[in-house]
């Protein structure tokens, strides 16, 4: 009888085994997969900026949240191949950067959600069915506000007041650029500005592009937004000063760069925000049902260096509602 109630006992400690180690798994911790058109250097701020949103919500990466980054550095032709990547891996949800990209994680996947942090005009390009209720798998963030090309002519010309033609520098291939370059065209003809295109495909078109713009006489430069100028930001600032043109783009490291001016979204901030949307939607929300933001903070910043090195004098109103100076 003892026997049989050993063998017995032996046997429930043999299935009890097997029942703690499950109870015990660690929990699957929800994965992100970070999809980017820039470098890692370009995006450090802004993913900076969404590990902060997701912490101050109670993300925190490697405890209770993981992040897969991809990026294609400037290639867009990368963009599907890293997007099936990540969808290999399984990721809970795909956060994107701009048009280009999200683009790309859309045509991947139709049950992923998509967290947009920063894209241009969601709705003309395609990716969703409206900004109030964006339906199927992707909501987020939009930058869209088509002012901004108008504001950022203005500027311009509030700093060289006799300014009459502008070099817009923009590339046909892209999703946000095209768009840029249309909406320059009224605010233009408002402020009797005429528009130089400065058309490129790749960063071997600047140099030409530039003397083009020498001849065509335009006295300052609009860069528009594409993830091969922001690779090229340097790059583009120095061309911009060596042919003597004022110039502003939408993101402040251009000014950084050695760019005169920049003016557009604070593009950390709206990945700060894109942190809540992948709270709601690991809480259970449905993207499809999570409006579309648009921006509401702007950052104005001028490089007082380079304006020295142009010869320009920034008027003081001007300068009272910069965000920031670079001296």
């Amino acid at each position: 009888m003892l026997a049989k109630l050993a063998l017995n006992a032996l046997a429930l400690l043999l299935l009890a085994g097997p029942l703690s180690a499950a109870a015990q798994q660690p929990a699957r911790i929800p994965r992100i997969g970070l999809l980017s058109p820039f470098a890692p250097s370009d995006a450090a701020l802004w993913h900076q900026a969404f590990r902060q949103g997701l912490r101050d919500l109670g993300w925190v990466e490697g405890k209770n949240i993981s992040i897969e980054y991809r990026y294609s550095e400037g290639r867009a032709d990368r963009l599907p191949d890293l997007a099936a990547e990540l969808i290999r891996l399984k990721v809970d949800i795909m956060v994107v950067s701009v048009t280009t990209d999200a683009l790309a994680a859309k045509k991947a996947t139709g049950t992923i959600p998509i967290v947009m942090a920063s894209v241009g005009d969601p709705v003309a390009s395609g990716l969703v069915a409206g900004l109030a209720r964006p339906g199927g798998n992707i909501t987020g963030l939009s930058q869209i506000a088509p002012e901004l090309i108008g504001k950022r002519l203005e500027l311009l010309k509030e700093i060289v007041p006799k300014l009459t033609r502008v070099a817009v520098l923009w590339r046909p291939e892209g999703d946000s650029s095209p768009l840029a370059w249309k909406e320059s065209q009224l605010p233009a003809r408002a402020l009797g500005l005429e528009l130089h295109s400065m058309e490129v495909r790749s960063s071997d078109d600047f140099a030409k592009a530039f003397e083009g713009a020498t001849r065509a006489r335009a006295g300052a430069l609009v860069v528009t937004p594409d993830p091969v100028f922001v690779r090229n930001l340097k790059r583009i600032a120095a061309l911009a000063a060596k042919n003597r043109l004022p110039s502003i783009f939408h993101l402040r490291a251009f000014a950084d760069a050695g760019g005169l001016v920049t003016y557009g979204v604070d593009r950390s901030d709206m990945f700060r925000r894109a942190a809540t949307y992948v709270d709601k939607i690991l809480k259970g929300a449905k993207p499809g049902d999570l409006p579309i933001e648009q921006p509401t903070k702007f950052e104005l910043v001028v490089n007082l260096e380079t304006a020295k090195a142009l010869g320009l004098t920034i008027p003081p109103s001007l300068l009272m509602r910069a965000d920031q100076v670079v001296q």
